[in-house]
């Protein structure tokens, strides 16, 4: 395990420069994990309260929801300096990027859009139900939303309009997507399940049992399996997005919440929250799979 920050939450894969980036919630900082030794080789002061994480490869541009600020960190990833803060509303929590479009969306009450080229809010979508986590398919430009009505929006990312609302588990946590095969995964935490929503039809085609607390949700679209962090089981389930049944079970660290996976190199990352590491786990070793990485 790899030591970071306290109580560290979001976690998010650069796969093109083999960088992890980890919101360490009580600590206010982001800690910079090489891909290449698992050493943290930089940490990062951001906003109050950092929780969500994620990445534009293409741009090498890192950014970071910030719940006690209200505000968004936009980090370089070649400097690892924070070169922007963006003001985005109260307690934003998720955040999704659309490198294609060079698009980020924040969950802060409603949906800000912001453009990566210019750090400019450029659209506000307001749900009814508030906002929690995001996740986005660049492949069919479209975001889907954890609400607090226990159900998932989807959005156009075309007209910044809301096409669908589909119900879930109860308590939605995260979201995770495979651009590859157009299926969502979405982290029920109260109901110890995930929900499989396909993006065609914008239904739940299964329902998955897994541990206690399931909330991060990470997905290798070159395998199709799904890794979901249990929080209070301290494990993390393997689905196959072939079967949508669990696969195996893997111990991590104490109190498991964010996940990220690197499919080029075949490692997923866990951030668990009291135990202040990052647990790193093998794809190959688990799948029996060849990877790029391996």
């Amino acid at each position: 395990m790899i030591p970071v920050g306290s109580e560290p939450h979001g976690v998010a894969v650069n796969v093109a420069t083999n960088m992890v980036y980890v919101a360490n919630y009580f600590s206010n900082t982001v800690s910079v994990i090489s891909g290449s030794n698992n050493t943290v080789v930089a940490t990062i002061p951001v906003g109050s309260f950092p929780y969500g994480v994620d990445v534009n490869s293409a741009t090498n541009t890192v950014y970071v929801t910030n719940t006690g600020s209200g505000t968004l960190s936009v980090i370089s990833g070649s400097s690892n300096v924070v070169t922007a803060t963006i003001q985005v509303g109260t307690s934003p929590i998720g955040v999704g990027v659309d490198p294609l479009r060079n698009m980020v969306y924040v969950a802060a009450g409603g949906v800000q859009v912001i453009s990566g080229a210019t750090n400019q809010i450029v659209d506000t979508i307001l749900l009814g139900a508030g906002a929690n986590t995001i996740g986005v398919d660049s492949a069919t430009d479209t975001v889907y939303v954890a609400n607090a009505l226990n159900a998932v929006s989807v959005i156009s990312g075309a007209t910044y309009t809301v096409v669908a609302t589909i119900p879930v588990g109860t308590a939605p946590a995260f979201i995770g997507v495979n651009s590859k095969t157009d299926m969502i995964y979405v982290a029920n935490f109260q109901s110890n399940t995930v929900s499989v929503i396909s993006g065609q039809t914008n239904s739940v085609v299964a329902t998955v049992p897994v541990g206690s607390s399931p909330f991060g949700v990470g997905v290798d679209s070159k395998t199709n399996e799904v890794y979901v962090a249990n929080e209070d089981s301290g494990n993390v389930s393997i689905i196959s997005g072939r079967t949508n049944t669990v696969a195996a079970t893997i111990p991590v660290g104490a109190s498991p919440i964010g996940v990220a996976v690197d499919p080029g190199t075949g490692m997923v990352y866990v951030a668990n929250d009291f135990s202040n590491t990052v647990s790193v786990i093998s794809v190959a070793k688990i799948t029996g799979r060849p990877t790029s990485g391996s």
